[in-house]
Formats: C-alpha cells, sequence, structure tokens
C-alpha cells in the first residue's frame, strides 16, 4: 500500500475535496490487486463504525450543532 498523505479537505466540504479524495484513493490503491483493494475498503469501513459507535464528547457535538445553525457543513 502506498504511504500517501491524506488531502486537506475544507470545513465547506466542497466538490473539489470529493475529487481530491478520489484521486488520492487511486493513487493510494494504484498497484493493489483486487483482495487488497477490497481489504483496504473493509479496514476503513471498521473504523469508521467504530467511530459511530464511541461516545461523542460533549465539545464535538456543541460545535456540530454551532455549525449547523450557521450552516457551514
Amino acid at each position: 500500500m502506498n504511504n500517501i498523505p491524506m488531502p486537506k479537505i475544507s470545513a465547506a466540504f466542497a466538490i473539489e475535496d470529493i475529487h481530491k479524495i478520489r484521486e488520492w484513493n487511486f493513487e493510494r490503491r494504484k498497484g493493489m490487486t483486487a483482495q487488497e483493494v477490497c481489504d483496504d475498503t473493509h479496514k476503513g469501513a471498521e473504523r469508521f463504525l467504530s467511530l459511530l459507535d464511541s461516545p461523542v464528547k460533549d465539545d464535538v457535538l456543541a460545535e456540530v450543532n454551532r455549525r449547523l445553525q450557521t450552516a457551514q457543513i
């Protein structure tokens, strides 16, 4: 697996950010076998699901609510 640093994503999460993530994934997965890509995808999904199951700190929740109120998400 390539150790290509993740691109900087803007707070607004615009279409350009999606393009950056897709390019990053393409470069990271270049030369991987289908099984390696599948394993990489599963690893990322497991991390994401574990974040959903973990308790959210009050300050993080307050920041999300603040951004929702000001439409910065």
